[in-house]
């Protein structure tokens, strides 16, 4: 099973090829879609890594797959460009996970 990169930066593209994942760099939402459904019929895909910005153009097509498809996950990541508090975001998962405020 393999992680597949799709982002909208050289740069995370790059950051994720030293570790061994492979992925595509697409900008248009055209592009995203065609990303999104080569890797969704690729068996041999179980995670795909999504850059927040490229989730924002396609959101309908990602979030369909994500609650009609039981593989493979669709993990949506933060680039050198994210909005979103991420930091935040895990304290707020963890806090209620564990039921005290962290």
């Amino acid at each position: 099973m393999q992680f597949y990169l799709i982002s909208d930066n050289i740069d995370t593209q790059m950051g994720m090829r030293l570790a061994g994942i492979n992925g595509v760099v697409v900008h248009e939402p055209d592009e995203v879609k065609e990303a999104l459904e080569k890797a969704v019929d690729n068996k041999k895909i179980a995670v795909i890594l999504i850059t927040e910005k490229l989730v924002k153009l396609c959101h309908e097509l990602v979030y369909d797959i994500k609650l009609n498809r039981r593989s493979p996950l669709i993990v949506e990541i933060p680039d050198r460009h994210a909005t979103s508090k991420i930091t935040t975001n895990i304290n707020s998962y963890v806090s209620d996970a564990i039921g005290m405020k962290l």
